[in-house]
């Protein structure tokens, strides 16, 4: 179904690199006019607009921080504002420490949950108040909030089971309005937080049942699907996308 998404407005949170920018990139190329936010490397950012817009799409860049509760609301109004509504918001933007309970650090505690859970909060609660009926959420999780195959993941894992939870109760709250939520939780994916080559990637790999980390297209082409018309009797649910690491 080639321009699937012609006509449509999305919002990706944490779009400037990895998965997220896989992500603006692909609903773009499905005819979707995207804004994104990202905390730095406004470079990295320019660089997402930048290739859209050769292709021919329609891209905003947008600066806030997930942890900042007024920079989000901004960013959402703005999208909405720029582009004349909202029918996708995708909250990818998240935060990664891994120590063992004993020693994390409790400023580390306090951001992932500002990115992690408050973020996705604020993200979700401002774009419902602009998005079209009909529309699309979907947050990205993690297969780690069904299986921890390393020590130290404590504190991730909680971040990624909260989002099981709120997909369930959000998809009911928004189901009369035939607004549809899902959860994506992807698999070690090759990114800059965890390189496919890099000192984890040997443990990690062990547990994928394919053998191989994912690339970030391969999460964005299944968050493009929720996203499209096909997908519109899906909701409520978390989806591993994760090469069989908690199979």
């Amino acid at each position: 179904m080639p321009n699937k998404l012609a006509g449509k407005v999305a919002l990706v949170t944490g779009g400037s690199r990895g998965i997220g920018a896989a992500i603006v990139k692909r609903l773009a190329a499905d005819g979707a006019a995207v804004a994104f936010t990202y905390a730095a490397s406004p470079q990295k950012a320019q660089e997402v607009v930048s290739a859209i817009e050769a292709a021919g799409g329609k891209a905003l860049a947008l600066k806030a921080d997930a942890a900042d509760p007024q920079s989000t609301r901004a960013a959402v109004a703005t999208a909405a504002e720029t582009f004349a509504g909202l029918d996708i918001l995708v909250n990818s933007a998240g935060a990664l420490a891994v120590a063992p309970i004993d020693k994390f650090p409790f400023a580390d505690f306090e951001r992932m949950i500002a990115v992690s859970i408050n973020g996705m909060f604020v993200a979700t609660q401002e774009a419902v108040r602009h998005m079209r009926d009909g529309g699309r959420i979907i947050l990205i999780g993690s297969c780690n909030s069904e299986r921890v195959a390393f020590q130290g993941g404590s504190v991730y894992a909680l971040t990624k089971a909260a989002v099981v939870g709120f997909t369930k109760g959000l998809a009911r709250d928004l189901g009369p309005r035939a607004i549809t939520v899902n959860n994506v939780q992807p698999g070690p994916t090759d990114t800059d937080m965890n390189p496919a080559h890099g000192p984890a990637a040997p443990g990690t790999v062990q547990h994928v049942a394919l053998g191989r980390y994912a690339k970030p297209e391969e999460i964005a082409s299944f968050v493009a699907f929720l996203a499209g018309p096909e997908a519109g009797f899906i909701t409520g649910a978390s989806l591993l996308v994760d090469g069989g690491y908690a199979a």
